[in-house]
């Protein structure tokens, strides 16, 4: 499938900024938590990319996303401040969660970010009850949800999927198997190679796609929003990826075995998509430099500010933890 199937000259850059950023990113946060910046631990999606961008450019203003603890790339692709989201991994007042959240609960409601989740599977039933809402609204919204292959083994996942299938809902479930869950290999968790045949159990479409290939995942991603936007229900899409670093920061890898890594590099989503745009004539590279560079600089500067924000000052915090109803109704 050629780049100009799916996407004009504007949007493959578009695309390819989206996936620079979150790079630049996570690079930055891996950086900063060196430089101690970072109090907690984070959980890095080098790699994983095009999952994010190819999904989120499928999606209208007005939808819903919950994302799990490395949760850092459908944030950023979706437009978060990178400023508002560096300030809350360092704990800032300034962060969009005000620095009580961190790395793993990276939140902004009005880009439709409703929760990134530290539990493994427990954005799924939430991304659930927003598909409920979508279709209440009858506004065409829908409900898209992240989760890696691990969550396949819980509860959760099936009952989501099950209650989802049972109603229609307009959720599009986006499992990001990159073959390991924490520290052990999949097949070691998992019968099973493809997650995508679980759908069966459920009558639910399914469809298996390269996930460092952000065109690829584009056209899944909308074919499935197409369809829940259309009331024919939910669809479980499989991005086969991989995590280039570690589970966590204090993770080094070493259970991997000798090559994988290496082999899993080449496959580099953003290396990829680069060579792709000039072999397709779609991009130069002196566009591709620029859109790099400038990608780069708007990072660094970004961190920058972060990392001179105010800490939060001691305060009541009821009104981050309850809402305003329940507060007034408690007055009384």
């Amino acid at each position: 499938m050629k780049i100009a199937d799916q996407f004009d000259k504007n949007m493959a850059a578009d695309a390819l900024e989206r996936l620079v950023r979150i790079r630049e990113f996570e690079d930055k946060v891996h950086e900063s938590f060196i430089s101690g910046y970072v109090h907690g631990t984070t959980h890095l999606c080098q790699g994983q990319e095009a999952v994010s961008v190819g999904t989120v450019l499928a999606l209208r203003e007005d939808d819903y996303l919950t994302y799990t603890y490395r949760g850092h790339g459908p944030c950023i692709a979706r437009g978060m401040s990178a400023e508002g989201a560096f300030a809350e991994i360092f704990g800032r007042a300034s962060g969009v969660s005000g620095g009580l959240g961190g790395s793993m609960h990276l939140t902004d409601m009005d880009l439709g970010l409703i929760g990134s989740f530290a539990i493994v599977g427990a954005g799924l039933p939430v991304a659930v009850g927003a598909a409920i809402t979508a279709e209440q609204r009858k506004k065409g919204q829908v409900s898209i949800t992240y989760f890696g292959d691990g969550s396949t083994n819980i509860g959760g996942f099936h009952e989501s999927m099950n209650l989802a299938a049972a109603w229609k809902l307009p959720v599009i479930f986006i499992c990001e198997n990159n073959l390991y869950g924490e520290y052990s290999p999949i097949r070691s968790t998992t019968p099973i190679d493809d997650i995508a045949i679980r759908a069966d159990s459920y009558a639910m479409p399914s469809e298996i796609v390269d996930g460092n290939d952000v065109v690829a995942v584009f056209k899944a991603a909308m074919t499935a929003i197409t369809r829940a936007r259309n009331g024919d229900g939910p669809t479980l899409i499989e991005c086969k990826t991989y995590r280039q670093c570690g589970h966590s920061r204090s993770d080094p890898a070493q259970y991997r075995p000798p090559g994988e890594l290496e082999f899993w590099l080449e496959q580099d989503p953003i290396k990829r998509f680069k060579e792709r745009l000039i072999a397709e004539n779609v991009l130069s590279e002196e566009e591709i430099r620029d859109i790099s560079e400038r990608v780069q600089s708007e990072i660094a500067l970004a961190a920058e500010a972060a990392a001179k924000a105010p800490w939060p000052d001691e305060r009541d915090l009821t009104p981050e933890t309850y809402s305003g109803a329940y507060q007034t109704e408690s007055a009384k």
